[in-house]
């Protein structure tokens, strides 16, 4: 009698509880493996709308501007958070009319205070920009303009230029390229065609 309850007695082999522990061990694996590879594409994604939004601002910066004497893009000049020409979140108070200060301000801010900076890569730091003029390259000379390494976050608006691939290509003088260094994949490169 005590061998047949011995053997009635119903549980798991050893053998299955390892089959379920390495299976369980494999969905973890992949979890933690593809999970930040995902993070990283959903923040490529928000920058790459981000991109989108200066290009739409620059095209209405573009259409406001025409006719003041200013030009009809901002000046070359870089603005970067926390160095000579910004701190913090704030916006100087004597920005020119023609400038990346006014630029940020006026387009690319969110809120109703238009002295405060709210226009921020995806992991929440502030977004720098370079504004240059590619009118002095040579005839449809192509340039590499955002760094190689780290993330810089600096957008970077190439003025008499279009995008060549994931470079700047000097064109005729109302277009322009915008430029940022993705997380995951290279250099984002879109302009007003």
């Amino acid at each position: 009698m005590a061998k047949e309850n011995i053997k009635s007695k119903k549980g798991f082999t050893i053998i299955e509880v390892v089959l379920v522990l390495a299976i369980a061990g494999l969905i973890f694996l992949m979890v933690f493996v593809a999970l930040p590879a995902l993070q990283r594409s959903q923040r490529d994604t928000a920058r790459r709308n981000d991109m989108s939004r200066v290009d739409t601002s620059l095209i209405q910066y573009q259409t406001n501007n025409q006719n003041t004497g200013n030009g009809d893009l901002p000046a070359a000049e870089k603005w970067e958070w926390g160095g000579a020409n910004g701190e913090g979140d704030t916006f100087p108070t004597n920005c020119s009319s023609n400038s990346a200060c006014s630029f940020l301000q006026r387009y690319m801010n969110s809120g109703t205070d238009s002295t405060t900076n709210t226009f921020k890569d995806a992991d929440g730091t502030y977004y720098n920009l370079d504004i240059q003029s590619a009118s002095s390259w040579g005839n449809n000379e192509s340039r590499d303009i955002a760094p190689a390494g780290d993330m810089n976050y600096t957008i970077y608006i190439v003025t008499s230029a279009r995008c060549n691939g994931e470079k700047a290509q000097r064109d005729a003088s109302r277009h322009f390229a915008v430029l940022y260094r993705l997380e995951g994949a290279g250099i984002y490169c879109i302009d007003d065609q």
